[in-house]
């Protein structure tokens, strides 16, 4: 009698933890889901932010003629909202539309911030620490399972994607920079690509994004400066 008990106890106490390993388990995936879903919708905010265009004006003041001569989006407002923010990454074709932060002293900042500096999975693109106005360009950013930051750099591995999207347009204060990607890398973070900063113009923008198994793999797109 004890043992059928005793057994009858430990089966109990089994269910009991299976079932709040379960109930842990559900929680913990809801939370991940929901806290990503709070990322795009924080993400889409910013982009009805900057898809606000400008109010013209007649002023005839300084401030009005020194305002870039192109401009496609209002990032003025994201500019003053977060000063770690310099511009905004956007590929026709993509869901790449993205604000991109610098920090040159905190490096890998937004790798798991967004852009209220709260923690997200997702993180914010950001400019490689080491980039100037003297350098090429390396954007970083996550390749997400849920397909948003720079998961839609896969596209470009299909050569029929990448002969009709090579366009990039990376806007800061002071206006609309265009690039035309020449190549798509598979490499890994030790690649000599990563430190490929010193090129003179035209200059190069490089998106970095995880690719592939091993935690050192990359996929890089080069594009060069054009004029437009």
């Amino acid at each position: 009698m004890k043992k059928r008990r005793l057994k009858k106890i430990s089966l109990t106490i089994l269910c009991f933890l299976l079932s709040a390993l379960i109930l842990c388990s559900g929680y913990m995936i809801w939370k991940d889901l929901t806290a990503k879903q709070t990322d795009i919708s924080n993400f889409e905010k910013l982009q009805e932010i900057v898809e606000e265009k400008p109010k013209d004006t007649t002023d005839d003041s300084k401030e009005a003629i020194e305002e870039p001569t192109e401009k496609k989006r209002n990032i003025k407002p994201i500019l003053l909202q977060n000063s770690d923010c310099i511009g905004w990454i956007y590929i026709p074709n993509t869901n790449i539309s993205y604000p991109v932060m610098h920090t040159p002293n905190e490096p890998q900042k937004y790798l798991r911030l967004n852009f209220d500096k709260k923690y997200s999975s997702s993180g914010v693109p950001f400019l490689d620490y080491r980039c100037s106005d003297e350098t090429n360009l390396i954007i970083y950013g996550h390749n997400m399972k849920n397909g948003t930051m720079f998961s839609d750099l896969k596209k470009y591995l299909d050569t029929s994607f990448l002969a009709d999207n090579k366009i990039i347009e990376f806007e800061t204060a002071d206006g609309i920079t265009h690039y035309e990607i020449v190549e798509v890398l598979r490499c890994d973070n030790t690649s000599e690509i990563y430190n490929e900063l010193t090129a003179s113009k035209p200059r190069e923008l490089m998106l970095s994004t995880c690719y592939g198994s091993a935690k050192s793999g990359r996929l890089v797109i080069r594009a060069k400066e054009i004029a437009t």
